[in-house]
C-alpha cells in the first residue's frame, strides 16, 4: 500500500484482512472481511438484498445473477444482512483496497477521506475470521448508515470494539466524515469575518474536519469496550427486541382467540 492509496492486488491480501472497494464513482466505499478461498463476509441493508431480484446488475444475490464460480456465493441467513460472497461479486469490477490498522495520528490526519484507516489495533486473523463467520450465522442487527453499517461490521470483526453510546456516531470513518464536514464548516463560518484570505479559511476548515474525524476514531475514543462476539446480541439489545416481538405475537394470538 502506498502513502496516498490503500489499493492492493489480489495476491497481496490475506485471510482476516479488512478490505473495501468504492461504489457509484467513488461516492462511498463498501467494506468486508476476506476469509480466504476468494470469499468475503460483508454486511448490507436487508432491503437491498430483498430487492436484488429486480435487477441483474446486483451480483451479491445468486437468484438475480448466479455466480459462475461459486455456488454458495450470496449465502445469508433469512432476515439477515450479513452475506458471504466471492471476491469478484464483492468488488463488482471495482478496485481492491485494504483498510489499515494501528496507523499513527499523523498518518490518520493526513488521510482526508474517512473510511481508510484507524489508530486501533487489530486482533489475530483467526479471531477476526471467527467473528465474521459467527455473525454470518447470527446476524449483526439492523443496518444503519450512521451507526451500524458495513464499515462498522468490518471494524468490529477486526477489533471486537463496540461503542457504548448507542445514540452517538458509530465506528465508521465514512459516517464521521459525513458529520465532520458540515460541523467543520459551521464552526469556521464566523472565522470568515476575521480571515480575509480564502486560503486561511480553507486551511482552518480542513484542520477542524480532520480533528473531528480523529476524535471519533475507535482507537482514541473513551466510550468503546471489548465485547466477545458471542455476547454481542445482548450488548446491542437484540435479545430485548426479540423478547418484545415474541410478547407482541403472544398478545396478538390471545386477542385473536377471544
Amino acid at each position: 500500500m502506498g502513502l496516498l492509496s490503500n489499493r492492493v492486488e489480489r495476491h497481496e491480501i490475506k485471510p482476516g484482512d479488512h478490505i473495501y472497494t468504492y461504489r457509484a464513482v467513488f461516492t462511498y466505499s463498501h467494506h468486508g472481511i476476506f476469509v480466504g478461498g476468494s470469499k468475503v463476509v460483508h454486511f448490507r441493508p436487508e432491503r437491498n438484498l430483498k430487492s436484488m431480484t429486480e435487477t441483474s446488475s446486483n451480483w451479491d444475490d445468486p437468484t438475480s445473477n448466479p455466480c459462475p464460480t461459486f455456488p454458495d456465493c450470496g449465502f445469508r441467513q433469512p432476515n439477515c444482512g450479513v452475506v458471504l460472497s466471492c471476491l469478484d461479486c464483492f468488488l463488482r469490477n471495482g478496485s481492491l483496497y485494504c483498510f489499515e490498522y494501528e496507523v499513527s495520528p499523523s498518518v490518520f490526519l493526513s488521510r482526508i477521506r474517512g473510511g481508510t484507516c484507524t489508530t486501533a489495533s487489530a486482533d489475530p486473523p483467526e479471531t477476526v475470521i471467527h467473528r465474521a463467520m459467527y455473525l454470518l450465522q447470527n446476524g449483526f442487527g439492523n443496518y444503519n448508515v450512521f451507526q451500524n453499517n458495513c464499515e462498522d461490521f468490518a471494524l468490529y470483526c477486526k477489533t471486537g470494539l463496540l461503542i457504548q453510546d448507542k445514540q452517538g456516531v458509530g465506528r465508521s470513518g465514512q459516517a464521521s466524515s459525513v458529520i465532520g464536514a458540515p460541523l467543520a464548516a459551521m464552526i469556521t463560518s464566523p472565522l470568515k469575518l476575521l480571515m480575509p484570505s480564502p486560503v486561511g479559511v480553507a486551511t482552518v476548515t480542513a484542520g477542524m474536519y480532520c480533528m473531528s474525524r480523529y476524535a471519533t476514531d475507535i482507537g482514541v475514543r473513551s466510550d468503546v469496550i471489548k465485547v466477545p462476539v458471542e455476547d454481542l446480541a445482548v450488548n446491542l439489545g437484540w435479545t430485548c427486541q426479540e423478547e418484545e416481538i415474541a410478547e407482541h405475537e403472544t398478545s396478538d394470538r390471545q386477542i385473536t382467540t377471544r
